[in-house]
């Protein structure tokens, strides 16, 4: 089965980061024009180049998602670069790291009203100019909102990441309902432990850490951000997976199936 996403115009959020540049490869590998979408001018030029250097179309956009402005711009930009949207993927978010992790009545209250407003205010923001686009366009779309299995199944001492991503799947249901009559169709995916540097560094150095980790995982290893990108193409072409709207896709290795240990 090959994908089928010529000329249709997609805009990645955290593009220059591990899971969004390979969307935005993937994306151009299969036909599509992506706005590549980030905070980081210079980590966006770079995905530009490889995807340029490939034989693909792509173009670099500075956007703060968790700025209501900022995300206007961010949509003009593309169509002013492209002409048309036919495919938002909200994938831009942060966590904090292991040593803010805490309980809920200790957690720091300026890292909740962060990743709040860019985990999921991002969300809202960034959808809200990139619907209006599609229905003047008048022609359907796709929206994709990563999200994580910590939505799905909270983890202890993550309590605005664990928010933040429930409330995604949420939205992203509500949008389903809403947005279905206008052919515009709004799909979630949970990704589980994805492999890349920083994660690598996090969690996957330290190998009592890391069989920790793999033990709750049932194909004991960890994802590749290439497995998150594959999908995203897959809910971004109507002609495989136009039916589909409202669903959340957990690619996790099992992760969420339940107990993996020996009792």
């Amino acid at each position: 089965m090959k994908l089928n996403l010529d000329n249709k115009v997609v805009i990645v959020t955290g593009g220059g980061g591990a899971i969004g540049s390979a969307m935005c490869r993937r994306f151009a590998e299969n036909g599509a024009k992506v706005a590549v979408v980030g905070r980081t001018l210079s980590k966006l030029e770079k995905v530009v180049e490889e995807i340029r250097a490939a034989g693909g179309e792509a173009t670099a956009i500075t956007a703060d998602v968790s700025n209501r402005e900022s995300a206007r711009e961010m949509v003009a930009k593309t169509v002013e670069a492209y002409g048309r949207l036919d495919c938002l993927v909200n994938n831009a978010g942060i966590n904090g790291g292991p040593d803010q992790r805490k309980r809920i009545h200790e957690y720091d209250d300026e890292l909740w009203e962060k990743i709040i407003s860019i985990d999921l205010n991002g969300v809202y923001y960034c959808s809200k100019p990139a619907i209006l686009q599609m229905l003047k366009q008048g022609e359907g779309g796709s929206i994709i909102n990563i999200g994580s299995i910590v939505g799905l199944t909270p983890l202890r001492l993550q309590c605005a990441f664990t928010a933040a991503k429930a409330g995604v799947f949420n939205l992203t249901k509500a949008m389903a309902l809403e947005l279905a009559p206008d052919r515009i169709r709004v799909n979630g995916i949970a990704p589980g432990s994805i492999m890349f540097e920083g994660m690598r560094a996090l969690f996957y150095a330290d190998p009592v850490k890391s069989e920790g980790i793999l033990s709750h995982i049932p194909q004991h290893r960890a994802g590749d951000p290439d497995d998150i990108a594959c999908m995203t193409c897959f809910l971004a072409d109507e002609t495989v997976s136009g039916y589909m709207t409202g669903s959340v896709v957990t690619i996790d290795g099992g992760w969420t199936c339940g107990y993996t240990r020996d009792f």
